[in-house]
């Protein structure tokens, strides 16, 4: 079975690897390795888009110059899991058998990142998993993404992990030792090359309309839209922010992309809608959000790359959770988790807010990410794979 053999591949012959991706955020740290492999004659590239997300999703294509050999366009209206699934399963297969790709590699712990690495796992193609080992051990927390992706590492053949906790995750599990490799996460080598590039003209309005650019306000950067946050948690999140915007006044500004699902849009919209120094954007693309990181004081999220980016960017970032499976953060001191409670929130926030020693402890703390060098790493463990 060649799923379960290490490769035999004729060295003239380029070594074919698929990606597959869905979401802005698997884009976004695939991104530097697509572009690694296209670069690279040794390899052959094939680029698979479930599309889980669109629009979010197209952006980040154009960004980084990625045209897909082949687009599922999968994203429906009101879409829920099992259906999600169910249409991944069904339009990945085939595509897989014609193809027949040497390596299919995947990212994360999206519902297209389960589905795609066990249908490869059923046509007997060796999977590799980008960012993989990481866990809260609480498969409720987040949801779906924590049993995603220990379904993608059930069936991973070579596993690229971000940092050694990660590695630590996987050999607690079983994992062979020599299938792990601890690259560094690929959003580093993302975030290097974006935030490299020239901000877009509007942000730089916004910036500079709302006092930002000029240093008389503070930005406080929020997102929030993940599912274990809908209903109740949401409004209490929302409700904290009212009440700082409140306190804080002219001296800082809020600045919220809600994202288009309306779990979210309706009650951030509700709450926070016509506050003086709140400013709700419609989701917006990935350099934008580079460069709001990059000017934020501190950041307010639920999100897990984007508490990634902000220890990259050395910008201090309460975490809207009560769990997060990147405590490399926490460690490191950049994270600190404060749930979705409403005074939890500002308690942490009004700390930061009035402290600026313990801001700039947070902001000073180390990377635990890596070098910005991991999508080569990736591509040079995949080339070990050949003859070995």
């Amino acid at each position: 079975m060649r799923a379960l053999e290490t490769a035999k591949t004729d060295t003239m012959a380029p070594l074919h690897v698929m990606t597959v991706f869905g979401t802005r955020p698997e884009a976004i740290k695939l991104a530097p390795v697509i572009k690694t492999l296209q670069s690279d004659k040794r390899f052959r590239s094939t680029v698979v888009v479930t599309a889980q997300h669109r629009e979010m999703l197209d952006q980040v294509l154009h960004l980084f110059n990625i045209k897909p050999d082949v687009d599922l366009d999968l994203m429906r209206e009101n879409q829920d899991l099992a259906s999600l699934t169910a249409s991944i399963f069904t339009h990945i297969d085939p595509v897989l058998a014609s193809h027949q790709p040497d390596w299919l590699l995947v990212q994360g712990d999206t519902t297209t990142v389960m589905a795609a690495a066990l249908n490869a796992f059923y046509r007997q193609i060796r999977v590799g998993h980008v960012e993989a080992g990481l866990r809260t051990k609480d498969k409720w927390q987040p949801f779906p993404e924590e049993i995603n992706r220990r379904i993608a590492s059930a069936v991973a053949d070579l596993h690229f992990a971000p940092t050694h906790t990660a590695r630590d995750n996987l050999l607690r599990e079983g994992i062979p030792d020599k299938r792990i490799k601890v690259t560094g996460n690929t959003i580093i080598d993302a975030l290097n090359q974006a935030s490299a590039l020239a901000a877009p003209e509007n942000i730089k309005n916004i910036l500079s309309e709302k006092g930002i650019a000029s240093g008389d306000k503070r930005l406080v950067l929020v997102t929030a839209h993940r599912r274990e946050n809908f209903g109740q948690p949401i409004r209490e999140i929302c409700e904290a922010i009212k009440i700082l915007a409140e306190m804080y006044g002219n001296s800082v500004e809020f600045i919220y992309p809600v994202h288009l699902n309306p779990h979210i849009k309706e009650p951030v919209n509700t709450i926070l809608g016509g506050t003086p120094n709140v400013t709700l954007l419609p989701p917006i693309p990935y350099l934008a959000l580079v460069h709001l990181l990059k000017n934020a004081y501190i950041i307010l999220t639920d999100s897990g790359g984007i508490q990634e980016e902000a220890t990259g960017l050395g910008v201090p970032c309460l975490v809207l959770r009560d769990v997060t499976e990147r405590p490399e953060g926490i460690d490191a001191g950049v994270l600190k988790l404060v749930g979705a409670e409403q005074q939890s929130i500002i308690r942490e926030a009004q700390a930061l807010l009035e402290d600026a020693t313990l801001r700039n402890q947070m902001a000073n703390a180390a990377n635990p990410y890596g070098d910005g060098t991991a999508a080569q790493q990736i591509i040079s463990y995949l080339l070990e794979q050949v003859n070995s």
